[in-house]
C-alpha cells in the first residue's frame, strides 16, 4: 500500500492574466465552467487530510482569479493542512492579502519572468512586473513565508546574477531559480529557450556565488534536464508523493500526465481520494518497479529516480513506459542530443527586450501565436468577473 502523498497541488483555476512563453500547463485548458465548486473543493481538502496529506499548494493558472480563494484557503487550514499559493500576484492588493491571511494563508511563492521590466513583460505577454514588485512589498511586510520563483531560460540567463540580486532586494525567505521544464507551451519553445552547455554551466557557478553570499537566503536551484546525466525523480515518482487534481477535478499522478493517451484519470466529484491514490489504475500504472524495462529494471539507481519522467519519455519517444530519455543509459538518449547539438551549434540571438530582432541568427524565434496564445488569457470585465477576451 503507497504512503499518502505529501502534497495535494489544487489547480483551482486555468484562468490567467498572463501569457507566459514557456508556460507548462497544458495546451488544452479547463474553462471556467468546468471548474469545480467551492464546496467540491472544501470536501477534496478534507479527504486530503484524512489520507494524511500534509500541504496544499493552490495554483492554477492563477488562483486568484477564484472569488472563493479566501473561503478555500480557510477550509484547508481548517483541515489541518499547511497551505501554500503559488501566483503571478496579479489581482492581488492588501485588502485582499490581509482576508488571506486572516484565513491561515501559510506562505505564497511569486513568480517573476526577469529582473528587467520590458524583458519581463514580453515573456509574460503582458505588462504585469510593476504589478508584481509591488505585490511583493505587500507580501514582506506580513507573516507569511515567501517565495520568490525565477523562472530561466535561454533568453535571460545570462542576467542570472542580476536577476538573483533583484530577488534579493524582494526581502524573500526563498529563491527559487527554475529552468523552463518542456511540457505545454514550452515544448512548443524548446528550441528558443533552451539553454546552451556554456550557459548552463555559467548559471551554476552564479547560483552557487549567491548561496555563499545570501546566507539568510535559502535557494533552491532546479537545472535543465536534458543537460543531466540520469532523470530527476519526476515528482518524486509516479504517485509516490504528490496528487494533482485539476480545475474540473480530474486526479492526476503529475501536472502532464493528462498527455499520456490510454490511462483513465478518475474524478474527484465521483472518486475519494483515497480510492484515487490506492487502487486507480492510472495511479498505479508506473509506480513501483514492475512497468521498468531495461537498463531501468535493473539500474541501481531505479530507487532513486524511479525511472524518470513517464511524460517526458513519452514527448520524446512516443513510449510513456521508455527509460526517460534524459538517461545517459537510456537506448533513446539521442533524441536528446541531436536537441542540444542544434542548441549549442546555434549562435544567440538578442535577449528578449533588446534592439536585437528575437530570433536573430539561427535560433529559433519563440512561438508567440497571438491567437493560440489569447485562448489562454483573461481579464476581469467591470463586474470584475474573469472572463475571455474576444478574439
Amino acid at each position: 500500500m503507497p504512503t499518502a502523498p505529501l502534497a495535494l497541488i489544487a489547480e483551482l483555476t486555468h484562468r490567467c492574466p498572463l501569457r507566459c512563453v514557456y508556460c507548462s500547463n497544458p495546451l488544452e485548458l479547463r474553462a471556467r465552467s468546468e471548474e469545480l465548486s467551492t464546496e467540491t473543493w472544501v470536501r477534496a481538502f478534507e479527504e486530503a487530510a484524512q489520507l494524511g496529506t500534509l500541504h496544499v499548494h493552490l495554483t492554477g493558472g492563477e488562483p486568484l482569479a477564484r472569488s472563493d480563494l479566501t473561503p478555500l484557503v480557510l477550509a484547508a487550514r481548517s483541515a489541518g493542512l499547511y497551505t501554500n499559493l503559488i501566483t503571478s500576484g496579479i489581482g492581488l492588493n492588501e485588502k485582499r492579502l490581509s482576508s488571506l491571511v486572516e484565513a491561515g494563508l501559510d506562505h505564497i511563492q511569486l513568480s517573476f519572468q526577469d529582473a528587467e521590466e520590458s524583458s519581463a513583460n514580453t515573456i509574460a505577454g503582458c505588462s504585469a512586473h510593476a504589478q508584481k514588485v509591488a505585490v511583493a512589498r505587500l507580501i514582506s511586510e506580513t507573516r507569511l513565508a515567501f517565495t520568490v520563483n525565477l523562472v530561466v531560460h535561454r533568453r535571460n540567463l545570462d542576467r542570472l546574477e542580476e536577476i538573483i540580486s533583484f530577488a534579493e532586494r524582494l526581502r524573500p525567505h526563498r529563491i527559487e531559480i527554475a529552468h523552463v521544464q518542456y511540457y505545454g507551451w514550452a515544448l512548443r519553445n524548446r528550441e528558443a529557450l533552451l539553454p546552451t552547455l556554456d550557459q548552463v554551466q555559467e548559471s551554476v557557478a552564479v547560483v552557487e556565488r549567491a548561496k555563499e553570499r545570501l546566507k539568510g537566503i535559502k535557494i533552491d536551484f532546479v537545472t535543465p534536464d536534458y543537460y543531466a546525466a540520469f532523470p530527476k525523480p519526476c515528482m518524486g515518482g509516479w504517485a509516490r508523493l504528490l496528487m494533482v487534481v485539476d480545475p474540473s477535478g480530474k486526479a492526476l499522478p503529475c501536472h502532464a500526465a493528462g498527455v499520456i493517451p490510454g490511462l483513465k484519470f478518475e474524478n474527484v466529484k465521483e472518486k475519494s481520494l483515497r480510492w484515487i491514490w490506492e487502487e486507480s489504475s492510472s495511479f498505479r500504472r508506473f509506480r513501483g518497479e514492475d512497468w521498468m524495462p531495461e537498463p531501468c529494471r535493473t539500474c541501481e539507481r531505479r530507487t532513486q529516480d524511479f525511472g524518470g519522467c513517464r511524460c517526458q519519455a513519452f514527448l520524446v519517444t512516443g513510449d510513456a513506459a521508455a527509460t526517460d530519455p534524459v538517461c545517459s543509459l537510456s537506448p533513446h538518449r539521442h533524441l536528446i542530443e541531436a536537441v542540444l547539438e542544434r542548441i549549442n551549434l546555434s549562435p544567440l540571438a538578442g535577449d528578449i527586450g533588446s534592439s536585437a530582432e528575437p530570433g536573430a541568427g539561427n535560433v529559433k524565434a519563440l512561438d508567440t501565436d497571438l491567437a493560440l496564445r489569447q485562448r489562454w488569457a483573461y481579464r476581469t470585465n467591470p463586474a470584475g468577473v474573469w472572463e475571455r477576451p474576444e478574439l
